[in-house]
């Protein structure tokens, strides 16, 4: 009997076309495709065969797992993510022991060059005897598994740059996926953990266009990670006015203002946090009251404390807060004297 497509297995969970059709033009968007490709991206979804997934975990907590899983309700999100064959995954799979680990060769021997393998955690290295499964290393088993994957999802930001067992002093030899396999496509979707809709994203890219998305220079979705939190932040109008919250209780912090002060990370993570938020789209940590901690970048463990203000040096010409702050304030004059020739020159112009 053949395998369903992706198309049957949501009509057979109650999904209209109606409703397949509105979560593609929302995912459209939020992978940046213009909305009219709607329509494209459902009907290939409809066609593509339900993909082998083969999904290793290592040195990591399972928070990218309740990442993807944690869906409030039946969501389409949810549906798509479990129409692939997840023919491997320690923490949802019904077997274990021996079985577990032939389901695991079995999926890699029938679907040689085809399945997509994703790893969650960081890959030990420093011992073998430090991560294992069924007696076989984290690192064997990571070889063995890359050289029949079609491409590869480095997942969450222990398995694309190393993540916390990275941090110093790193005792396991912890590396990142992509130290490892050289000749093999790899996605890093980073965080701790990654947003769901943009691990479901690039599962959508694979299974409409049959390729991986466009990458930045860390092997991100650019779509997901081409602009930083503070890019898209509704409290940068508070840092270009130099308006900034100096404890999380005062009177600047219930008014909203910058966290930039508190420590966000911010302006030098990258992520789509800002944009497509969590829980549904409910908020993200900054609208909560906390600033970003930069879990998306790498040794983002290492780089001080989550509550020390940054030290823009990394990431623009100001050398101390006192001078960032004055560049916040600079921004915002200039945007405004900007606004204002562009005004009178329109008002000459008419």
């Amino acid at each position: 009997m053949n395998a369903p497509t992706v198309g049957e297995h949501l009509r057979a969970q109650g999904i209209s076309r109606r409703d397949l059709l509105k979560f593609c033009t929302v995912a459209a968007t939020a992978m940046a495709l213009p909305a009219s490709l709607a329509p494209r991206i459902a009907a290939a979804l409809e066609r593509a065969k339900r993909p082998s997934v083969i999904w290793l975990p290592f040195q990591e907590c399972t928070g990218c797992t309740e990442s993807i899983t944690r869906a409030h309700g039946a969501t389409i999100e949810g549906l798509i993510f479990d129409a692939i064959s997840l023919d491997y995954q320690h923490t949802l799979q019904a077997a274990s022991g021996t079985a577990a680990e032939h389901a695991r060769e079995q999926a890699m021997k029938d679907n040689w060059g085809k399945y997509l393998l994703i790893v969650d955690g960081s890959v030990p290295t420093a011992n073998a005897g430090y991560g294992t499964i069924a007696g076989v290393s984290h690192l064997e088993m990571l070889r063995e598994a890359a050289k029949g994957a079609a491409a590869i999802v480095a997942l969450g930001t222990c398995a694309a740059f190393g993540g916390v067992p990275m941090a110093k002093p790193d005792p396991t030899g912890a590396l990142p996926v992509s130290a490892i396999v050289k000749d093999k496509p790899i996605i890093n979707v980073s965080g701790c953990p990654p947003i769901p809709i943009v691990i479901t994203g690039v599962l959508m890219q694979y299974l409409t266009f049959g390729r991986i998305p466009d990458l930045d220079a860390l092997g991100r979705p650019q779509a997901f990670y081409g602009q930083t939190i503070h890019d898209r932040c509704y409290r940068r109008p508070f840092y270009e006015r130099g308006e900034f919250a100096e404890t999380f209780d005062d009177e600047g912090a219930r008014k909203g203002y910058c966290l930039y002060k508190l420590g966000c990370k911010g302006p030098t993570t990258y992520n789509a946090c800002a944009t497509v938020k969590w829980n549904n789209g409910v908020g993200f940590p900054i609208e909560a009251g906390h600033g970003c901690i930069g879990c998306a970048e790498p040794r983002f463990w290492d780089k001080g404390g989550f509550y020390e203000a940054l030290s823009t040096g990394n990431w623009g010409t100001a050398k101390t807060l006192g001078a960032a702050i004055g560049v916040g304030v600079a921004m915002g004059a200039a945007a405004a004297l900007s606004a204002r020739v562009r005004q009178r020159h329109m008002e000459k112009k008419a």
